[in-house]
This record gives structure tokens, sequence and C-alpha cells, in this order.
């Protein structure tokens, strides 16, 4: 499955909601690298594994569930989350931009590459994981918007 959406970060219409730098921005997105307990409902633990100049493997603890990823990123541009197939995963890569077309406006844009089929019966199943792919992101920038108004009142 392919499934591709973008998340609008700053609208220069809308007054009340609150700026985001993309350094903001990525510093938000590098806390779910980093502490992915915070946006990863379920997620018991995070250990990092090994580190680069541009990828960490990490092992991700969801109880009964196990799951090694591989992030690499390019500063304030792109991550990406590559999820090793396994007993408790069929695998598939999350890949996360940032996009800035002018100064007044940010978005981030989430590419998923799944194994799963969007032919035939999968195709209602799929439209439901797709819905689910938009809700997480979204939450996701919540959260980063939590995260930084917090940073900011310290």
């Amino acid at each position: 499955m392919h499934f591709e959406h973008l998340i609008q970060i700053n609208d220069p219409d809308n007054p009340l909601q609150e700026f985001l730098s993309r350094e903001q921005l990525w510093q938000g997105l590098w806390q779910r690298v980093e502490q992915p307990e915070i946006f990863l409902p379920g997620l018991e633990s995070c250990q990092i594994l090994e580190r680069s100049e541009d990828a960490i493997l990490r092992h991700l603890n969801f109880g009964n569930a196990h799951i090694h990823d591989k992030v690499t990123f390019a500063v304030q541009e792109w991550l990406q989350f590559a999820i090793d197939a396994g007993d408790d995963h069929a695998g598939g890569v999350l890949r996360i931009t940032l996009e800035e077309p002018d100064a007044q406006s940010l978005f981030l844009r989430f590419n998923y590459q799944t194994t799963l089929s969007q032919e035939g019966e999968n195709a209602r199943y799929a439209e439901y994981v797709e819905s689910a792919y938009v809700e997480s992101d979204l939450e996701t920038v919540r959260v980063i918007r939590r995260l930084m108004a917090e940073d900011g009142r310290q």
C-alpha cells in the first residue's frame, strides 16, 4: 500500500493558530525519534541500539510486540522510519518531509509504504488503516505543538 497526505502546520489565514518555525517543527519531530513514547500509544519503551551521523537503530517494546526500526534523516528536511519485517510486524516505511513553499507556509508530508494490499477484499481495511494513519499524524502535530508551547514557557 502506498498512502500519502499533507498536514498544514502554518496557515497565514488563521491568526489563532500558533506559528511554528521550521526549527521548532524539526525539534518536535526529533522528539518522536528520541522519545517515541510521547507519540506512540502503547509503546512501553524504546532502546536506541546504534547511532551514526545520519541513522539511528531502535528497538521498540510494545509489550507483546517488539519492533526494530531504522530512522534515517536529513536535518530539517525529512525523517524516514523503516520497520523491519518480523513476527510482530509486516514491515514498512514512513517518510515525513518538511515542505515550506513560502516563508508563511509550512507543511508536513507523510508518505507510507507497506505490504498491505489496497485491492479486492482488503480495500475496506486499507481505508481504515489510512484513516488511522491520518489521525496518528494529526496527533503527532498536536503533541509537537504542546511540546513547543511548554518549551516556550520554560
